[in-house]
């Protein structure tokens, strides 16, 4: 008997059993960051960091460079669980939609309660979370968790990094260039049109997708759109006369590729680059200043309110249904591993501050910080809930 593409397990659900590593290398990353951020080493860190490569400083490299890579990671995994995956359906897509917006709205008000509008421009700070440490920490759980909130999550957590990347487009981008604009239009226009003609092979894409980045760079929108525009452009339409044509299609085995250099080698760079903040030599006032305290209570009390708080009133109001076999003690503990935003809320830091070096490292204490707290809560919640579902289902 031949089992049909929905009885196969999707790439997301693949890709959910390697998290709980590559989540560990992007911890230690991160704290590596700090070590060399706060010893002697830390002049030739910052060196390296500035140093250039052709146009762009080795920073640049990572951030508009490698992370156009993960947020086209990202943009397949949308389109694949959108089309014929977890996300296929509105019932499907309504709770971790609903979750989603009410994690990224309730974070922003905590910040700006705490900010005048001299740093308010940093409200977008806590709002994301991030899908590698969030996925890794309940990866850890193992069986103690409903795979439905395994799923939620990730969904949740793809659809938070969507709304960051719309928000970076929207309010984080000065100084456009309507002809480079005009030229990366061209180019997502010919990529869809590649689509539609039916074209397979993945290089065409990915050469016009290198062009598509460089002009998005030049544009003045952060260069990481370019990735997720890309992404949505990738055919899921399997290769024809394939023996297994799902895992043929060209979306497919592109994702599948991204994955351990995604994991293991460009977010943990990314953590790299962007963690070290230098404590010592600090003042004091910093560790309590509005910048901090927002990052880290928008983190750690927005984001367990927000996604918690939206999701019970979606399901109250019959617009979703409460993910199967968790209880809301397990939901709530979901929604405190969303207060983890260390990758996309570093990057929004350094859109938000440019040039204050204060400023994003009270930005940086206040996310390291509520992403910690908010991790350890969520595990210990989760780790002690008492389990509502059968273990055989759990899998």
């Amino acid at each position: 008997m031949v089992s049909s593409r929905h009885d196969r397990p999707s790439a997301l659900r693949q890709f959910l059993e390697g998290q709980s590593s590559a989540g560990l290398v992007l911890m230690g990353a991160a704290a590596l960051a700090l070590v060399i951020a706060n010893s002697p080493l830390s002049a030739a860190y910052e060196a390296v960091l500035h140093a250039y490569v052709g146009p762009l400083s080795v920073s640049h490299w990572i951030n508009d460079g490698l992370m156009a890579v993960f947020f086209l990671l990202v943009g397949l995994e949308i389109k694949r669980e959108a089309l014929d995956g977890q996300l296929s359906t509105w019932p499907r897509r309504a709770l971790p939609g609903i979750a989603a917006a009410g994690g990224m709205a309730v974070p922003a008000l905590v910040y700006l309660l705490l900010n005048s509008a001299e740093t308010a421009h940093g409200w977008a700070i806590p709002a994301a979370t991030d899908i590698a440490f969030a996925l890794g920490v309940i990866s850890l759980l193992g069986n103690r968790v409903p795979a439905s909130l395994r799923v939620f999550l990730a969904a949740l957590a793809i659809i938070d990094d969507l709304g960051a990347v719309v928000i970076i487009a929207l309010f984080y981008t000065a100084g456009l260039s309507l002809p480079d604009l005009a030229g990366a239009a061209a180019v997502v226009a010919v990529l869809f049109g590649m689509n539609r003609a039916g074209v397979l092979k993945l290089w065409p894409y990915l050469l016009l997708g290198l062009v598509l980045w460089v002009l998005v760079l030049r544009s003045g929108v952060h260069a990481t759109l370019a990735g997720v525009f890309l992404a949505l452009a990738i055919p899921l339409k399997p290769t024809p006369g394939a023996p297994d044509g799902d895992s043929t299609s060209p979306l497919h085995r592109l994702e599948h590729a991204l994955h351990l250099p995604v994991g293991f080698i460009i977010v943990p760079i990314f953590g790299l680059a962007n963690a070290g903040v230098t404590v010592i030599g600090l003042p004091a006032s910093a560790l309590a200043a509005p910048v901090t305290l927002g990052v880290g209570l928008g983190l750690l009390v927005g984001k367990a309110v927000g996604v918690f708080g939206a999701s019970l009133l979606s399901v109250r109001l019959g617009l979703a249904d409460m993910p199967a076999y968790a209880s809301r003690t397990q939901l709530f503990g979901t929604a405190l591993l969303c207060g983890i935003g260390f990758t996309m809320s570093l990057f929004i830091t350094l859109l938000a501050f440019p040039g204050d070096a204060l400023l994003q490292a009270e930005a940086k204490i206040g996310i390291l910080g509520g992403s910690l707290v908010s991790g350890l809560l969520g595990y210990a919640l989760l780790r002690f809930a008492r389990p509502d579902f059968p273990p055989t289902l759990s899998r």
